[in-house]
């Protein structure tokens, strides 16, 4: 299996860069085209079933806001009640010490495997990695997952980490790697092959590591939503669970799942409602795991809290949504952004928790066309913080340019720019000069190709000319 860093503090090329690459991968965007067109459809319809839709938006993200703005107070009330409960709570300030907590509680156990839920925060830090480094092989059990793991590849999406894949792609896999002679490739076939390869798995192991889609701090609740069933196995048969959960994935009360189960399986798989909503509250003797360990995760999520702006990347509840709308997602796929968090939604979060000096491409992975945020079920404005963190990205790197050196020809073009918009009579000047310049550019009524680096917004698009009367002059016309 290839090795997969955690969080990248600088990936090995930029995002405009790996892009042409899976562009260039005609199967790929037949394979991603399909697949995000299904998943939109099936999200359109069962939401257009809700009259109350947006209102629900509404008191999810007011919910996300009321936690992230108190979420010191709500984490030391989930601590308190998480051990009311019998269970142990660690807290890890990034991705090694968290790394250390799991593997240490799986090698006191014993533990030469631990069978795994699919989760994306272990996928941050490189939990599986690090496991494998100490000697314990993590498994996979999410059908996705365990094709990813397989291929030794990253995932591509959020909720379907293999949609890059199509099913021939996956039996050749299968037949490979879980040595199989014959083998269809009707969904069913596949499906049952990878269950009869985890059954003993689930069977034979100890230890169980899983996420965690929610925590309710009044109760120390902790809930997993999959529809697999492979969850109610990890949750069941192991005697240890590991849970690891980035601070933010709390809610206040019992009371507040009523809004985020009806928005996240709509938003995510368009469903009505997922199959199994697995909750691990310690209720009664015998009931679930023996030994409960939840892990909370900060890895730059403190940081990402310090920016008014920003920290509305910490709403997210993983549903996919962004992704599966995103005209640039959908034909690059998520290997593009190089991270764990693909897609508009990994545009934003990313650089903010590993720094935009170390991402710096992600926030321009976007055409602005604002259909990510229409459809979050939170209502994270990912446009807005999209432009802040270009701002950011800006700014970061005038501060660490050379001042003797020569200024950048885009600086300076944004600086004279600045200094015509900020007076009327300037820009009206700028207007007239323009007018008379763009008819060596025009023909037919449009400018087809713009000269020097501005050749390439004219490479797929007209632009229209500057009016030959203005609005001010209009207006003046006839005062």
């Amino acid at each position: 299996m290839s090795t997969v860093e955690p969080l990248p503090t600088r990936p090995a090329v930029r995002f405009e860069e790996a892009a042409k690459v899976a562009l260039a991968n005609t199967q790929l965007r037949r394979n991603m085209g399909k697949a995000t067109q299904t998943i939109r459809d099936k999200r359109r319809s069962v939401v257009e079933e809700l009259p109350d839709w947006q209102a629900l938006r509404e008191a999810g993200r007011a919910i996300k806001e009321r936690v992230v703005r108190h979420l010191d107070a709500y984490l030391i009330q989930l601590e308190a009640a998480v051990e009311r409960a019998g269970g142990v709570v660690h807290w890890a300030r990034d991705a090694a010490e968290a790394n250390a907590i799991v593997t240490r509680i799986a090698a006191a156990h014993g533990a030469r495997e631990v069978v795994k839920i699919k989760s994306l925060t272990t996928e941050e830090i490189g939990l599986n990695e690090a496991l494998a480094a100490a000697g314990i092989n993590p498994i996979e059990t999410d059908l996705a997952e365990l094709i990813i793991q397989l291929a030794g590849e990253r995932s591509s999406h959020i909720l379907v980490p293999a949609i890059h894949k199509n099913r021939a792609e996956i039996r050749t896999l299968f037949m490979k790697q879980l040595g199989i002679a014959t083998l269809s490739d009707e969904p069913r076939a596949l499906a049952a092959a990878a269950r009869a390869h985890l059954r003993r798995k689930f069977l034979g192991t100890p230890v169980a590591v899983s996420g965690a889609n929610f925590a309710v701090a009044e109760n120390g609740s902790v809930c997993i939503v999959e529809s697999e069933g492979n969850g109610r196995m990890c949750l069941t048969l192991p005697r240890v669970l590991i849970s690891v959960m980035g601070l933010e994935k709390l809610i206040p009360t019992w009371q507040d799942f009523e809004v985020f189960l009806q928005l996240l399986p709509r938003s995510s798989t368009g469903e009505r409602n997922e199959p199994l909503h697995l909750v691990l509250d310690r209720g009664d003797p015998g009931d679930g795991p023996e030994e409960f360990h939840l892990v909370l995760l900060d890895n730059g999520r403190t940081r990402v809290l310090g920016d008014p702006t920003g920290r509305q990347a910490l709403y997210c509840i993983r549903c996919s949504a962004c992704l599966n709308i995103c005209p640039v997602y959908e034909r690059t796929g998520g290997h593009a952004y190089q991270s764990v968090y693909p897609g508009p939604i990994g545009a934003i979060l990313t650089p903010q928790l590993a720094g935009v000096e170390n991402a710096p491409s992600l926030p321009y992975a976007s055409s602005l066309c604002g259909a990510c945020y229409e459809v979050c079920p939170v209502k994270i404005n990912i446009p807005e913080v999209l432009i802040h963190l270009r701002g950011r990205v800006v700014r970061e790197k005038q501060d660490r340019d050379d001042p003797h050196a020569w200024p950048d020809p885009e600086a300076l073009a944004m600086k004279f720019l600045a200094r015509v918009f900020a007076e009327p009579s300037r820009y009206e000047r700028a207007q007239k000069l323009g007018r008379l310049g763009q008819r060596f550019l025009m023909r037919d009524g449009t400018i087809e190709h713009l000269p020097g680096p501005l050749a390439g917004w004219t490479a797929m698009r007209d632009v229209y000319p500057i009016a030959g009367e203005t609005f001010r002059e209009w207006w003046r016309s006839r005062a």
